[in-house]
């Protein structure tokens, strides 16, 4: 739902849209570019983009100043997102041995998001991680939304090694596209693209077309003689 039809939650009781949202899935699948389309859609909402190491500090006292500050701005700019990568780096669940500058850091990130006392109306905290298990159960309750955002299935890793290829020098047709994952439209082998990428991620997928595109200048270094 678009940030223009927030109309929809005002006088609804407890119709109230998400304040957390966490995005958890395996490296390499997104996570950060549904982020940057989220800031996209929003056209008129003020995005905070950090990762953990960005809310860190070596200074005593230093990181739970940035992450109260990071919510201030986003009171004082709302409608607001706040996007923060790697969360598990800051969130990570607590234990005997932590030092209590991260427990510090961790307890004054559930206040900020609780929100007691605060406007938190109009702002939508986005968490993306690759390991959601570690962190810590009372920060990842104040996520109510949780998304697993999946590897890709055969006709997605097909659309992407398209987008990777681009405009690149190529001689692929349409037809080679189709052949991905489609081995009735296979001759001579059994083994089509989209089994040997299974299990591959977007981040992968791009890796390899750009080791394919580097082809033609490795053999050009190699040559002994040209036509």
């Amino acid at each position: 739902m678009r940030i223009s039809e927030s109309k929809y939650f005002i006088f609804t009781g407890n119709r109230k849209p998400w304040r957390g949202i966490l995005l958890f899935g395996p490296p390499g699948t997104g996570k950060s570019y549904i982020a940057k389309a989220v800031a996209t859609e929003a056209d008129n909402s003020t995005f905070f983009s950090v990762s953990s190491s960005d809310l860190m500090s070596k200074w005593l006292g230093e990181s739970e100043k940035l992450v109260k500050n990071l919510f201030i701005l986003a009171r004082e700019h709302k409608p607001s997102i706040i996007f923060i990568d790697e969360i598990d780096s800051l969130c990570s669940s607590r234990s005997d041995n932590e030092s209590e500058s991260a427990r510090r850091v961790k307890t004054e990130f559930m206040v900020q998001m609780q929100g007691v006392g605060m406007d938190n109306d109009g702002i939508l905290v986005l968490g993306a991680t690759n390991i959601p298990w570690i962190l810590d159960a009372a920060i990842r309750r104040r996520f109510e939304k949780r998304i697993y955002i999946p590897l890709p299935e055969a006709n997605a890793r097909k659309d992407m090694f398209r987008l990777d290829v681009g405009r690149n020098n190529n001689n692929l047709t349409e037809n080679d596209y189709k052949r991905f994952c489609d081995a009735d439209l296979l001759r001579n082998s059994h083994i089509i693209l989209a089994e040997r990428t299974e299990g591959y991620s977007g981040y992968d997928i791009n890796i390899l077309v750009k080791d394919a595109l580097m082809q033609p200048i490795r053999r050009v270094q190699s040559a002994t003689h040209f036509k």
